[in-house]
């Protein structure tokens, strides 16, 4: 009765290879087309987040640039200004505003002022700025342009009073001698 063949046999048992074949591969694609797009928006959302990082990254790299560019500007500045006030300018701003763009920073960090001779160093460019404006050197005769000769004589000459004495509770004489030099001074600013 059962006279089949080896073909036969084979046959249903290819069959039921192949329909399980198939309903894996069928599987495997819906679960692929099901989860692909979960890939695809998590892959988006993870270049988002990368492309953000880098941009900020780029900001930070620039915002370092410009902080130690300032440091260093702020750093050049004070080194100018300590040199000028140690040669005994006495209009540090003014002349720091007159020399500034002529001293920069080198390469190996040094600072030089570019002259006709070349780079000259700080210290050399500064005294010689000096030697040649000394309108930025303070005033040597004291007394200014106002002050003449007799009026020099009487205000060295005269009892001088010290503001730190005048105080309640001093002697008449004193007190006399005080309005009597607010008179004098008085007086003389009054010609």
């Amino acid at each position: 009765m059962d006279e089949r063949t080896d073909d036969q046999v084979n046959q249903p048992a290819s069959d039921v290879t192949s329909i399980v074949r198939q309903a894996i591969d069928e599987y495997a694609r819906k679960e692929t087309a099901r989860t692909e797009p979960a890939y695809k928006t998590e892959l988006l959302e993870e270049r988002k987040r990368r492309e953000q990082l880098e941009r900020r990254l780029n900001e930070l790299v620039e915002e370092n640039r410009r902080s130690r560019k300032q440091a260093e500007e702020a750093e050049r500045g004070s080194s100018i200004r300590a040199e000028l006030h140690r040669l005994g300018v006495a209009k540090v701003e003014l002349a720091f505003k007159a020399v500034r763009d002529d001293i920069v920073r080198t390469e190996d960090g040094r600072l030089v002022a570019k002259g006709e001779q070349g780079e000259v160093g700080v210290q050399e460019f500064l005294s010689a700025f000096v030697n040649s404006n000394p309108e930025f050197l303070p005033a040597r005769i004291s007394g200014g342009t106002g002050l003449t000769g007799a009026q020099r004589s009487q205000s060295t000459s005269g009892g001088s009073v010290d503001l730190d004495k005048i105080r309640p509770g001093m002697s008449r004489e004193e007190m006399d001698r005080v309005r009597q030099e607010i008179l004098r001074v008085a007086s003389q600013t009054l010609r």
